[in-house]
């Protein structure tokens, strides 16, 4: 989809609502017609999302546990509408980009059929370079549009020889790819 960014994670937890809200408000700033989604959320008893679930697991769990279906179909026909009224549709992630939101869908399938481009947040701590190595690889076997990589760095517990490595490293593998530390510096 043309006016669509997608915002995912390599894991749960690593700053895709935060990140999604600040460019969001970025772009608002700047004149743009944008609108913030959220398909599936779990873990929660309030959410503007299209599904939601109490209990904090995977999406086909949560919703298994709940005797309730997640619909696919509802999901798209969601995004449709909202990218014909405005200008540009930031959907936010649910987990990491290998997440089943069914017993048979994972969330990147969704969005491969889609065709959205997607802007892929990781932690910045530990680990960081395997979860972003591992979610860039699942992205390129499915030939899918990397838009840039944000490291996001959630704790000031981390070493910082490991939060100023990640990126760098990552940089090196991934090539012309834009890679943002704290969605701030690009390196």
């Amino acid at each position: 989809m043309q006016n669509v960014i997608f915002i995912a994670g390599t894991d749960t937890g690593v700053g895709k609502t935060v990140i999604t809200k600040l460019l969001a408000r970025h772009l608002y700033a700047k004149g743009c017609d944008v609108v913030m989604q959220k398909w599936v959320e779990t873990g929660v008893i309030r959410s503007s999302a299209i599904f939601k679930f109490k209990l904090a697991a995977s999406p086909h769990l949560a919703a298994k546990r709940e005797r309730r279906k997640i619909s696919i179909a509802r999901i798209k026909s969601t995004l449709r509408k909202a990218s014909h009224e405005h200008a540009l549709v930031l959907v936010e992630g649910t987990g990491g980009l290998m997440v089943p939101v069914t017993e048979k869908i994972l969330l990147i399938d969704i969005v491969k059929e889609l065709d959205i481009p997607v802007l892929l947040i990781c932690a910045n701590r530990l680990g960081a370079i395997n979860h972003t190595l591992l979610s860039l690889e699942a992205l390129k076997t499915r030939k899918m549009k990397v838009l840039g990589i944000v490291f996001n760095t959630i704790s000031n517990k981390e070493d910082n020889l490991i939060l100023k490595d990640n990126p760098r490293v990552v940089k090196k593998f991934i090539g012309k790819v834009p890679v943002w530390i704290n969605g701030l510096r690009k390196i």
